[in-house]
Parts: structure tokens; sequence; C-alpha cells
């Protein structure tokens, strides 16, 4: 089934139950005697509590559009709207202060510090937020409760499983109750019985109300998500709804 979206022109302003909002991106890199185009007029709006899983072969464009989503990057030209606010044109410093604020991100790896226990690694977003330190294990301790994690806390990573360990991931992504929770590969290190445990948890957060956008090269994963956007060539190729 195809997704409808609100038609957008440039200069408006997104409805309030869209979170996410990209009009005609298109980025552009100079590799010196070649241009490549990875992103050729990419349009797409992901409401709030939308699951959204974003698929595509090698080269389509998804992992340039992700880092557009998580304002890791900037396009070369068209419009991206982050919960209202347009962040297309924003300079560095003030893309780091909309990522902390709004995205959670999980990536493949876990990048958890190792000395750290659980704990500790969750609180460290918190940090840059200028909450005392009893504010920080507070709020670590309940993303860590939602994760299914309250009895792990003081473990450290080589303490924990491997699923266990992405738990961990997730939590700090949510430690700052962001807009939306980014993953990229969240289960590429983890083996099919894990990866359907980590699957749950996005499932339990999604029915939580969290947002969640999912990059994927697994059809068996993205078959979790309640939408399927795939990219091809820079564009997207199609955007359908998935049964429940």
């Amino acid at each position: 089934m195809a997704r409808a979206a609100q038609e957008f022109r440039t200069g408006d302003t997104p409805l309030p139950d869209i979170v996410i909002l990209a009009h005609k991106l298109t980025r552009e890199y100079d590799m010196g005697s070649e241009l490549v185009r990875a992103l050729r007029g990419v349009s797409l709006q992901i409401r709030k509590n939308e699951y959204v899983a974003v698929m595509g072969p090698s080269g389509s464009g998804k992992s340039t559009l992700m880092n557009l989503v998580g304002c890791l990057d900037t396009p070369t030209s068209g419009e991206y709207w982050l919960n209202g606010q347009n962040v297309s044109a924003l300079v560095d410093d003030q893309l780091a202060r909309i990522r902390n604020k709004e995205i959670g991100f999980v990536f493949q790896t876990f990048n958890l510090l190792p000395r750290a226990d659980a704990l500790h690694n969750v609180e460290l977003p918190l940090i840059y937020a200028g909450l005392t330190a009893r504010e920080r294990r507070a709020r670590a301790a309940r993303a860590l409760e939602r994760v299914g994690l309250g009895d792990r806390m003081d473990h450290k990573p080589n303490e924990l499983s491997g699923g266990q360990r992405q738990r961990v991931a997730i939590a700090r992504a949510l430690v700052n109750e962001p807009s939306i929770l980014l993953a990229d590969e969240p289960t590429g290190n983890l083996d099919s019985t894990t990866s359907a445990e980590i699957m749950q948890v996005f499932g339990d957060l999604h029915r939580q109300g969290q947002t969640v956008v999912m990059v994927t090269h697994e059809q068996d994963i993205a078959a979790h998500a309640a939408r399927v956007i795939t990219l091809r060539d820079g564009v997207v190729a199609t955007d359908r709804l998935q049964a429940a």
C-alpha cells in the first residue's frame, strides 16, 4: 500500500505531527574528477510515533539520507525539517545541539566505554546537558529499566552478552528523551536469536510512543517496522505500509 503524504511546498511549515520532513533533498560529493549524486531529490514525511525501516542496496543513498536525518551532514539543496524546525541550513554548532536534544543514535557497533558500567555508559550524554549527578543517575536508571536491564546497571560491557550490550546502547540513545530513535543496522553484529530480542525492544519502545527510524539491508529485520521506505539510485523507489 502506498504511503500518502500531504503535499509540501517550499516556504510551508510542516504539520505539528510531522517529526521528519525531507523536501527535494539532494546531496552531491565532489570527488575531483567525478561528481557523485548520492541523493537526487528525496521527499518524505514521517509522523510522530511511526516505526519506519529504510532499505536499499549499496550505493542507493540510504546512508547519506540517514546522515542528513541525523544532522551529521547538510544537504546540497532541498529542505529538512526536524520536529518543526528547518535544520537544512544550520551551522555545525547548531546541528550538534539539535543532535543532542532531538536524536538518539543506535549503531551496529555498540560504542560502549569498556571500563564503565552500564549506568555510567548510559548517563554520558547527560553530562553535556548540565544535569546534576543525581539527576543523571536517575534518568540513566529509568532508561535501562525501559530496555529490561534494571538488574544489570553495575555490569561492565565484558560482563554482558552482545544483546545486553546493544540494550545498553539503546538505553543511552533514549536517555535524553529524543524525538526520534535512529538505528543504523542495529542487529548487524548479533545472531538471529539475539536480533529477535533486540527487535522486540524496538517494538516495545514504539508501542510506548517512541518514533523509530531504522536502516537495514535485512528484509526480516525490516519486517518488524510498520512502514518500509526503499531507496534506489538516490531516490525513493517504494514507500509502503506493512500489515500489523
